[in-house]
């Protein structure tokens, strides 16, 4: 769910300039949505949006590097999983437990 819709149509433009950029380079699986969630996420997840300047808004947009847009993504995937979801627990226990030495 997007929030600041406002501000999310003012930088729209710039969102999707970014995006061509990163599908030029064959990163062609995001969207100017998945970018505007990654700015609120990371990018200014300390700073009031509603007071930021348009300008800055733009320049954080246009400053982004596609590596570091991937490795967010990458990070938050592995934050989302849950690799162990289908075992039982004695399964996941005799998994980490440590191998006898023989």
């Amino acid at each position: 769910m997007l929030k600041y819709t406002d501000q999310y149509d003012t930088v729209l433009p710039a969102l999707e300039s970014k995006i061509e950029e990163f599908h030029y380079f064959g990163y062609d699986t995001f969207t100017a949505e998945d970018l505007w969630q990654y700015c609120l996420k990371k990018k200014w997840r300390k700073k009031d949006i509603g007071e930021m300047r348009l300008h800055e808004m733009i320049n954080d947009i246009m400053e982004m590097t596609a590596s570091e847009f991937v490795a967010y993504h990458q990070i938050e995937g592995f934050k989302g999983d849950n690799w162990f979801s289908d075992m039982k627990q004695e399964d996941l226990e005799q998994l980490l437990r440590p191998a006898s030495k023989k």
